[in-house]
Parts: C-alpha cells; sequence; structure tokens
C-alpha cells in the first residue's frame, strides 16, 4: 500500500520484503525463550518490524522511523490465546493487523506525529516488559552482510509449521506401504512440547473451523491417512465434518519428547511411527520438513500452491500473468500495475 501511493516499483518491493524478514525474524531471534514461549504471539514482534517495512517505502528518515516504530509498537500486543484452544477468525488476522498498525503509524510519523524512542531497550519497553532476557546485539550483528530471508522457509502444507514434518512422515509412509484408512490402527506421534500442547489439546480432536482445523494435529494426520494429501480443499467446511476425516482423529496420539526438544530450532524433528491392524509398526523420522531451507519446494511446487489458492480469487485466466510477473518483480515498473493484476475476479 505505501509502496502504490508513492508510485514505486517492483525493485523497491523487494527491498520491503527483504526488511520485513530480516527484521522480524532478528526479533525472534533475539528473545530467550521466544517470544512465542512467553505466551505472546509473533504479531507483537510484527508490529515493530512493519513500521520499518512501511516507513522505508514512504521513504522516511531514520528518526521519523525511530517514531514510527514507537508508534506501531506501543499500542499493537497480541496474546497468545488467538492460538491457544479453540481457533477463531481473529488467528488469521492478527498479522494483518500488526502490519496495518505500521503502515498508520508510518503515515503519522510521515505527518510529524512522534512515538516513545526506546520502545526496544527504555524503560517498561519491550525488553522490560517481556523479560527475562534478551540479546539485543542480534538485532544488528552482520547487519548487512547476510539475509534472513534465505534461511527461510515455505509452507508445503497450508498448516501450521509444526505440522508439516509429521504430515511428510504420514503421507510418505502411507504411500511407500501402499495403506488405506481402515488398516492403520494407531498413528504415534513424538515432537516438541510445543506442539502436544498447542497443537493436540482436547479442542484439536473436535475441531469444527477451518482455522481450528489447520492448527489441529489431529485433523491434518486425519486428513493425510484418509485422503493421502493434505491441501486447501482438506479445509472445507464440508472436509472438517467429513465422517471418514473424523474417523481417524482418535488414532493419532501425540507424545512430547524431552530429547527432540533439545535439537530444537536446528532440526524440526519428528518421529511417526503407524500401527496397522495386522501388527505391523511402521517408523518414519524427518529433521526438516518439505519447504525448509534444507528441502526447499521446487520452482514448480511453488506454482501449484500458488494455482491452488489463487485460482478460487483471480480465476484460472488470471494466474499466469501474476506468476510471470512475480518471476521478474525486481523488473515489474509498477507496483500499481501488479497489484492490479491480483484484484479478485468475480
Amino acid at each position: 500500500a505505501c509502496g502504490e501511493l508513492h508510485g514505486l516499483n517492483g525493485a523497491e518491493l523487494v527491498v520491503g520484503i527483504v526488511l520485513g524478514h530480516e527484521f522480524e525474524q532478528r526479533l525472534c531471534e533475539a528473545a530467550f525463550p521466544g517470544i512465542r514461549e512467553r505466551g505472546w504471539h509473533h504479531a507483537t514482534l510484527t508490529a515493530f518490524a512493519s513500521p520499518i517495512v512501511a516507513g522505508r517505502m514512504l521513504g522516511l528518515g531514520w528518526e521519523q522511523i525511530q517514531h514510527a516504530i514507537g508508534i506501531s509498537a506501543s499500542r499493537h500486543a497480541t496474546l497468545g490465546a488467538v492460538t491457544a484452544g479453540k481457533l477463531t477468525m481473529m488467528k488469521n488476522t492478527v498479522d494483518p493487523m500488526a502490519t496495518q498498525s505500521g503502515v498508520i503509524a508510518a503515515l503519522l510519523a510521515e505527518k510529524g506525529y512522534t512515538g516513545p524512542e526506546h520502545i526496544v531497550d527504555g524503560k517498561e519497553g519491550l525488553v522490560h516488559c517481556f523479560g527475562p532476557e534478551w540479546k539485543l546485539e542480534i538485532l544488528t550483528d552482520g547487519l548487512g552482510d547476510s539475509w534472513r530471508i534465505t534461511q527461510c522457509g515455505m509452507k508445503a502444507y497450508p498448516t501450521e509449521a509444526l505440522t508439516h514434518a509429521p504430515i511428510s512422515c504420514v503421507l510418505d509412509l502411507m504411500k511407500d506401504n501402499d495403506l488405506t484408512a481402515d488398516q492403520v490402527e494407531k498413528v504415534h506421534i513424538r515432537s516438541l512440547a510445543r506442539a502436544a500442547d498447542i497443537l493436540a489439546d482436547p479442542s484439536k480432536y473436535d475441531p469444527r473451523s477451518k482455522e481450528t482445523a489447520d492448527h489441529s494435529l489431529p485433523y491434518v494426520i486425519a486428513a493425510a491417512v484418509a485422503e493421502r494429501q493434505v491441501t486447501p480443499l482438506q479445509f472445507t467446511d464440508e472436509k472438517i465434518m467429513d465422517p471418514t476425516i473424523r474417523a481417524q482423529l482418535n488414532k493419532v496420539e501425540v507424545v512430547a519428547d524431552p530429547e527432540i526438544e533439545k535439537l530444537f530450532p536446528e532440526l524440526q524433528r519428528v518421529i511417526v511411527t503407524i500401527k496397522t491392524t495386522d501388527g505391523r509398526k511402521l517408523t518414519k523420522q524427518v529433521d526438516y520438513p518439505k519447504g525448509d531451507p534444507r528441502n526447499p519446494l521446487t520452482d514448480r511446487e511453488v506454482e501449484e500452491k500458488f494455482d491452488a489458492l489463487a485460482e478460487p480469487v483471480v480465476g484460472v485466466a488470471g494466474l499466469q500473468p501474476i506468476k510471470d510477473a512475480c518471476w521478474e518483480l525486481e523488473k515489474q515498473s509498477s507496483i500499481t500495475a501488479l497489484m492490479e493484476l491480483t484484484r479478485a475476479r468475480s
């Protein structure tokens, strides 16, 4: 939006995308333990990063961007409750709202509005209030020498990130052994404590909405067992209540493994064992899921994911022009022209 306002080109948009990834990821890395482990949602940090991006796109000076960060961050903190228990539409909205906060803050700073300058390290700022330990040097060490965006994954499935490795295991075991759902007696998953806690609590065994289903480890595994795929098609209201999928839910058991916990975040290890009705135990371990930088999606897989998500919005005819523009984003003369391609078609 800020880029369109100032008539910027694709190369400037690339800069904004890189900056957003850089500063939010550094903020995540600087917290010990992580912000999510303290009971807060990561959108809290988006409110610090988004005004940097918006300010850059608006051409603000560093002092104005400093004020924009203070304006945005002082009014937007997001509790982790949005992704705990039964999930609602707010689960999908807190990040856009935090981004909106950054845009509004940058527009205010552009007009001379001021915000607290030490919102990160000052009295009753981020470090003071969120404790217990931060390593703020991470925010600037090696800044500009390498880029965090190259360390980011791209989701292979439309689900919470910690479900991806278990999904990969189950899909492989089902396909490699040519299993059907009625041959599966139990799916035992050893994973992180966080996955067992927030993705397999009792509410996740009875999802009634897309928001809960795509953050439910039992549901996504049930879908993988029943349909051998986990795509947007598995998250319609009809699919969520499908008797065949729901019959698999109570077959899924998730336990926290202390040894796996020690390996995170370097590895996202999971160990999955499927017990079949004829007594076989089939086990697979995955250390990093499809979409991780060490196991990236191919260009074709990226395009297939885009098509599945975008076709209902822009139609079949609208897909290729957007893909062509995105593959050569830095050469686009106008952000506005690109955004016009993404407009919903009736």
